[in-house]
């Protein structure tokens, strides 16, 4: 198993800087999320080929490694120009993580909940134009359903990479979305039996229950305002039922990645990171 730093609280950090933060904080690996001097939120790729070798001599030199690199675009729509973008800018990003000789890549479906049926169509076109590329160059894909995006659940998020039909592609599991997963339920042991082999991706941080209180746990003004709300906390902190999840991950012999993905606490950031790597220890029996 692989226990990874998502370093989203240390984005301000240089990248050097980071990569020597996430030795420091014990973590083995990275999971490299957007940052502005690489692969940016939505946005081309700000990264040349020597900074990569760089970053390759960086991670060598701190003893850490890059579990996967997560990009994210709007690769489905429902804009067919910025959807053409995003698969240019995904292009780029296969190439990258090429040369990192990263093998594995994980993002979001990265649509909108208010427009499912062209986000669904346009995400479809995207696949069918780079699924040759993700074979060609032997990268794997995880992705996750997420708060705002076409596609909010668990199921259909499992559904979905069912119906890609490749084996390489599977599921990342955030549990700081764990609410919007079953639309306040949170029953964590029927979700992870409904994806299966396909859960290969853990996101660890908790959350409040956005539906608790008859809907009124978090009031928006004025009613009906698109807008999706959701935290990444500490463990302990929220609402989520992690004894079942380091339960199920024990029973199903867990063997994926792992990653701390608290972003909360960017002015606490290395006692947040310390306490999150013990957490994750201690549930998954490591």
């Amino acid at each position: 198993m692989k226990l990874a730093l998502d370093p989203s609280m240390y984005t301000a950090l240089p990248l050097k800087d980071m990569v020597e933060k996430t030795a420091e904080l014990g973590y083995d690996y990275i999971e490299l999320s957007p940052r502005e001097d690489f692969c940016p939120f939505y946005k081309y790729p700000k990264v040349d080929r020597s900074q990569i070798v760089q970053l390759k001599k960086w991670l060598r030199d701190a003893g850490v490694k890059i579990s996967s690199l997560l990009p994210l675009y709007y690769w489905s729509g429902p804009d067919e120009e910025r959807r053409k973008a995003a698969v240019r800018n995904w292009r780029r990003a296969i190439e990258i993580a090429v040369e990192l000789d990263v093998d594995l890549m994980n993002s979001e479906f990265s649509g909108s909940k208010y427009d499912p049926v062209v986000s669904e169509e346009k995400f479809i076109r995207s696949m069918d134009e780079l699924l040759p590329l993700f074979e060609k160059e032997g990268i794997r894909l995880n992705l996750q359903a997420h708060p705002y995006d076409f596609i909010e659940t668990n199921k259909g998020a499992v559904d979905m990479i069912r119906a890609l039909d490749r084996p390489w592609i599977n599921l990342v599991y955030s549990t700081a979305h764990t609410f919007y997963y079953d639309d306040g339920v949170g029953d964590i042991a029927s979700m992870f039996d409904y994806a299966g082999e396909r859960l290969e991706h853990i996101l660890f941080a908790d959350t409040f229950n956005h539906k608790a209180a008859q809907g009124l746990r978090y009031i928006v003004n004025p009613p009906g305002a698109e807008v999706t709300i959701h935290q990444h906390l500490n463990i302990g902190e929220g609402e989520v039922d992690f004894g079942t999840i380091f339960k199920k991950l024990r029973e199903m012999k867990f063997d994926g990645i792992a990653t701390n993905a608290v972003f909360a606490w960017v002015d606490k950031a290395d006692e947040s990171s310390r306490f999150m790597l013990k957490k994750m220890k201690e549930g998954l029996g490591l």
